[in-house]
């Protein structure tokens, strides 16, 4: 009789022990899934997105940017949002992919993205970012210049100092990206242009 008693004792116990086991792993598979799992960026209050199938990122509606439909933009951006002042175009946002070949990651892209900005052009730091989003496409680069406007193609008046910002990197899906935004030098705190890269989500 106490043997019985033992050996379903004994029984018990390592039922439980499965039990616990396998609460234990679908926990662990879990936080794994979790770790994988993207997030999106947050998007400053007053802001408007641009969406692409490879990044979104947000401009500030709130001072006057406003996006241009497929039809309006050039052919080489996924997505642009302007801002207009007296019939010029004062500022912009705009969504490049796909821009160049043989690119593998930020660096790369950095660098094809760079050679974009264009001569005259003062680069006024480089730095690795991190943006929100799927794991494996989240590292990125940031270039911060300032350049004179030509006054051509309804740009402000030549001589006329613009800031800009470009991230560039490499989505999920190895598709090269380059996101800048334009604006006359001042129109633009430090802290917006801080939340235009923070706003960024890349799939």
């Amino acid at each position: 009789m106490a043997a019985a008693t033992a050996t379903a004792a004994a029984m018990t116990a390592v039922k439980k022990s499965r039990t616990l086991g396998a609460a234990v792993a679908a926990a662990l598979g879990l936080t794994l899934l979790t770790g994988c799992s993207s997030d999106t960026a947050a998007v400053p209050d007053g802001w408007g997105t641009l969406d692409t199938k490879s990044v979104s990122v947000g401009y500030p509606e709130s001072k006057g940017y406003r996006e241009q439909s497929a039809a309006d933009r050039g052919k080489g951006n996924a997505a642009v949002a302007l801002k207009e002042e007296g019939g010029l175009r004062t500022g912009m946002v705009s969504v490049q992919l796909d821009f160049a070949t043989g690119i593998d990651d930020a660096a790369e892209a950095a660098s094809a993205a760079g050679a974009g900005i264009g001569l005259g052009a003062t680069r006024k730091g480089t730095s690795d970012v991190r943006l929100a989003g799927e794991e494996s496409a989240r590292e990125a680069r940031r270039i911060d210049y300032e350049f004179t406007s030509s006054g051509k193609e309804r740009t402000p008046a030549g001589g006329t100092r613009m800031t800009g910002v470009v991230v560039a990197g490499v989505d999920s899906k190895d598709v090269p990206f380059a996101i800048r935004i334009n604006a006359v030098k001042g129109s633009l705190s430090a802290q917006e242009l801080d939340a235009f890269v923070d706003s960024i989500t890349v799939k």
